[in-house]
């Protein structure tokens, strides 16, 4: 699913006009971002959270020349889907639209 297919969805079940779904969609979006930028982890029961993760520094290689370079650390943004979430993928019945 595409973000347009999300403002879309929303869009239908809410019955809004797309220009108001996409502000809500961006505005999730926007404020996921922000919190991930200050470190802050999202929780969203029955979903899933999102959070940072530090990557080390480390040597890789170009694949090529074969020469070592530098790996610098960095950091990365993690999502750990929820158990409800998870339990819905593998569940046979899947809600109907």
């Amino acid at each position: 699913m595409t973000k347009a297919e999300l403002v879309e969805e929303v869009a239908r079940v809410a019955e809004l006009t797309k220009k108001h779904s996409e502000v809500i969609v961006n505005t999730v979006f926007d404020s996921i971002i922000e919190a991930l930028q200050k470190d802050e982890k999202i929780e969203l029961r029955g979903f899933g959270s999102f959070r940072i993760r530090q990557r080390r520094s480390r040597q890789g290689r170009n694949p090529k020349t074969g020469d070592k370079v530098d790996v610098p650390a960095k950091k990365i943004p993690y999502f750990k889907p929820g158990k409800e979430l998870k339990e819905l993928i593998n569940s046979d019945s899947r809600p109907e639209s």
